[in-house]
């Protein structure tokens, strides 16, 4: 079961200024009093340790299992984790795993604040690297980009901004449910609806490019795209290796498409890899054919196996900041190669306003590059962030799974200033969470609200949705097969982010299932949704569980 958000809502408020200047409905004053109530003890709990000289701070705070604050037994003056779902639990041999975002929310605070993100290339590059016979490195599975690689159903508001669903199914742990939180933009219109686009190509000829399947099918993707183009589109095409050289400034493809493909086909590997001039030169062509009226975009094609000049993010778009903000130039990145720099093009996405793919084979350049980017070269929404507030009543503790890269300060919510994520038409957004819920909990659980800028007027905007208790549930094969295929999903990236040796067992989420069993539930969920992207994810938890 899940609760949709109607057109226009009123986010619930989550502050005192909040309440004074959007009073709530009647039917809410009772959880915002409740809300008012937690937010005085945490008050009255901050004053305590001041007045007391303690040496810890207040936001260094665990929430402990019965509903005491860490802070409540202190020893040596810091606060002691209290144990749970969420914690990464201690190996065999007593070393503690990495901490991340499943860490448990410090109470009293019951507010999780992200910057929306699309990117599925984690996802993309662990299938990639399962086919080839080996594990991924754990430290480039980002669960939410496992979760958003798949259609959901959610529906679609009409126009543009979001539409908020929340729904949930209690998991084989005591307790312990997963919740979803899913936003949808409208669908992606025909292509005569779209503005014009003008599109800066920035790609990798370097000498690690000359591997099968990464400059010939870049060069071969941008072949097909050049046909699938509008008349009323432009591009420009840069390259980079040693330096970065403009080979094409800004062109109409009225008439061009010859010349593209001339500029396309004459492509050759050269040397090293100077990922930085590459997107420098690309923005500073991108900017001379800026194009009013226009969606200006830089698309980066490249194995990110930065060697020369700048390798560092921050640095890179630190230099083209200006024409980023100014221009409103969103960047999207597309890996390729069985070796990839998957850290790096994930920064420069994240940083750039854009997001990042991640291309394998001919049929994953064909969606990408003839489907995906001609259709959703527009924007729906800029700066968009989600707030998901938890009741202190019903809930205990909870988890978001992923988005360690895009947390956001709850109090930065509403601060436009502060970066989020730039979402095109036919896009959903799909975060996770694990909720443990106080034993004969019942009532609202839970308030999602995502906020973002119009992309012309820069007018903000707010959508919510909530959900109650008896809305979740009662197990995860009674929910609906979207729900099941983003359980599944957020499992297997848990699994290969928390690899085990042979014989032990452990997960950060509640009721995790075993590879094995998350093969047969994904070859379950292929057949009776006759999905091939969930057909996909089934053939790769195999390959996986075959390799552990």
């Amino acid at each position: 079961m899940n609760t949709t958000a109607p057109a226009d809502r009123q986010p619930a408020p989550t502050t005192g200024d909040d309440l004074r200047e959007h009073p709530p409905p009647s039917g809410d004053r009772r959880r915002c009093a409740r809300r008012l109530r937690a937010t005085l003890t945490a008050l009255a709990l901050a004053g305590g340790l001041l007045l007391t000289g303690c040496s810890g701070e207040v936001g260094d705070q665990s929430y402990a299992p019965d509903g005491k604050g860490a802070r409540d037994s202190l020893e040596d003056g810091k606060a002691q984790p209290a144990p749970g779902y969420g914690q990464d639990h201690d190996t065999q041999d007593g070393t503690e795993g990495e901490q991340d975002s499943r860490d448990i929310a410090p109470a009293p605070d019951y507010l999780s604040t992200f910057a929306l993100d699309v990117d599925t290339a984690s996802y993309g590059y662990a299938r990639r690297t399962l086919a080839d016979g080996r594990l991924p490195d754990p430290s480039t599975v980002r669960p939410e980009e496992f979760v958003n690689s798949f259609r959901q159903d959610y529906e679609r508001p009409d126009g543009d901004g979001f539409s908020v669903t929340v729904d949930g199914a209690r998991t084989r742990s005591d307790d312990w449910s997963l919740v979803r939180v899913g936003l949808a933009t409208r669908p992606a219109g025909e292509e005569s609806e779209r503005p014009p686009a003008a599109l800066t190509f920035v790609l990798d000829i370097s000498g690690s490019m000359a591997e099968p399947g990464r400059l010939d099918l870049a060069k071969k993707s941008l072949g097909v795209m050049t046909d699938r183009l509008r008349d009323d589109d432009s591009v420009a095409l840069v390259t980079f290796s040693d330096e970065a050289e403009t080979v094409l400034p800004m062109t109409g493809l009225d008439g061009n498409r010859d010349e593209i493909h001339d500029a396309i086909d004459g492509l050759r590997t050269e040397s090293s890899t100077n990922l930085g001039a590459g997107v420098e030169t690309g923005y500073e062509t991108a900017v001379e054919g800026l194009r009013e009226g226009a969606t200006n975009r830089v698309v980066v094609v490249s194995d990110a196996l930065a060697n020369t000049g700048d390798t560092d993010p921050d640095t890179i778009l630190e230099r083209i900041a200006e024409h980023r903000r100014e221009h409103g130039i969103t960047l999207f990145g597309v890996g390729v190669g069985s070796d990839y720099g998957d850290a790096l093009m994930e920064r420069l996405a994240d940083r750039g306003d854009g997001h990042t793919v991640y291309v394998s084979d001919t049929d994953d350049a064909y969606e990408v590059f003839s489907e995906q980017l001609p259709r959703n070269v527009d924007l729906t929404a800029r700066d968009a962030k989600a707030q998901v507030a938890f009741d202190p009543e019903t809930v205990a503790e909870f988890a978001l799974v992923g988005y360690d890269n895009r947390q956001v300060a709850d109090e930065d919510f509403r601060d436009d200033a502060v970066d989020g994520g730039e979402i095109g038409p036919g896009h959903t957004v799909t975060a996770l969470y694990a909720v443990r819920t106080r034993p004969g909990a019942s009532g609202h659980l839970a308030t999602a609200t995502v906020r973002w800028l119009d992309p012309d007027s820069r007018t903000p905007h707010e959508e919510s949705a909530q959900l109650e208790t008896a809305a979740v549930d009662d197990s995860r094969a009674t929910a609906s097969p979207s729900f099941r295929v983003t359980a599944v999903a957020a499992y297997f990236a848990d699994a290969l982010r928390h690899p085990t040796p042979e014989g032990t067992r452990s997960s950060s989420l509640p009721g995790a299932p075993s590879l094995t069993e998350l093969t047969e539930e994904a070859e379950d969920l292929a057949h009776d949704t006759g999905d091939s992207a969930v057909r996909q994810l089934a053939d790769a938890i195999r390959r996986a569980d075959a390799l552990t």
